[in-house]
């Protein structure tokens, strides 16, 4: 083993060594310092948003139809079946005209919570994908740093822009389409704009496309936890369920762009008992504590 590779890995086995309450390391931290993957079965253990992954894999920096993006950040890695399935759609994309795909964050190489963005992507089943169809897949490692992704949703965040084109409508049913997925999130104006066309057709993989704040100018597909995956815990509620067994067109939609924009006035909301209950910590105020157990036995794994 090189000794550098070495050295990380004894860094990190004194990090989570036991240590006082008080002194306990950061979980993010602890993940954040490896860059490696662990060398055991491949598993998303514990949740999206709370959790790490055994066995991940290295979405390789550039393909015949994808390039991973940002790679200072060390996030592209996944379970195999999240880099199959990246892989897949990339080749599709190329299909409806686009010269493949820009491939945002994945996982960290062991999972779990990340020093900054994302409060999931921590068990290797969740992906960004960039609405900016590539034009050249050599962009150099500096250049991956530089560019950006356009924004199809409006300041306002009411309608789409003129980067919204037919080709990102496929594209998306496309993603969703696949059984592998459980959901896919979008700015709620991209969903709005997809229901405007949509038929009783379209129901089942419609509804796996969910409108939430800030993908404007990506989209985060969600892979469900794969046939065998113990220790995957599934998301809840499910699609299906949010939608009614609809398509998820309907006032749940429109509240994004209405009262969640614009609270109705005189709408006070009442103090409750859980207003005094303390402050639910996020996932980068992670310990290891807080994880499930065998995410101690994946960071100290070769």
């Amino acid at each position: 083993m090189p000794f550098a590779r070495l050295s990380r890995l004894a860094l990190v086995a004194c990090l989570i060594s036991p240590l006082p309450a008080h002194a306990e390391k950061l979980a993010n931290k602890l993940f954040g310092a490896v860059d490696t993957p662990s060398r055991q079965d491949s598993m998303p253990i514990g949740s999206y948003a709370k959790g790490c992954a055994a066995g991940l894999v290295e979405l390789p920096e550039t393909g015949p139809s994808w390039q991973a993006m940002r790679l200072s950040r060390g996030r592209n890695f996944g379970q195999p079946v999240m880099i199959d399935y990246l892989i897949g759609l990339s080749r599709a994309a190329q299909k409806i005209g686009w010269g493949g795909l820009y491939i945002g964050d994945i996982s960290q190489p062991r999972g779990g919570p990340m020093t900054s963005g994302h409060a999931s992507h921590q068990i290797g089943l969740d992906a960004d994908i960039w609405m900016l169809p590539p034009r050249r897949l050599n962009l150099t490692r500096a250049e991956r740093e530089e560019i950006s992704s356009i924004p199809v949703r409006s300041a306002d965040q009411r309608s789409v822009t003129d980067n919204w084109t037919p080709s990102h409508r496929r594209l998306l049913q496309t993603a969703a389409s696949d059984p592998r997925v459980d959901r896919i999130f979008v700015a709620a104006a991209v969903k709005i704009e997809m229901c405007k066309t949509a038929t009783p057709a379209d129901t089942k993989w419609l509804q796996k496309i969910r409108p939430v704040v800030g993908h404007d100018t990506h989209f985060h597909v969600r892979l469900k936890c794969p046939k065998g995956a113990r220790l995957c815990e599934t998301q809840t509620p499910t699609v299906a369920e949010l939608s009614k067994n609809g398509n998820g067109c309907d006032e749940t939609l429109t509240w994004w762009v209405t009262d969640f924009l614009n609270p109705p006035k005189g709408t006070k909301k009442k103090k409750s008992a859980e207003d005094d209950a303390p402050r639910k910590r996020g996932p980068r105020e992670f310990t290891m504590a807080d994880l499930p157990k065998q995410c101690g036995r994946v960071l100290k794994s070769n």
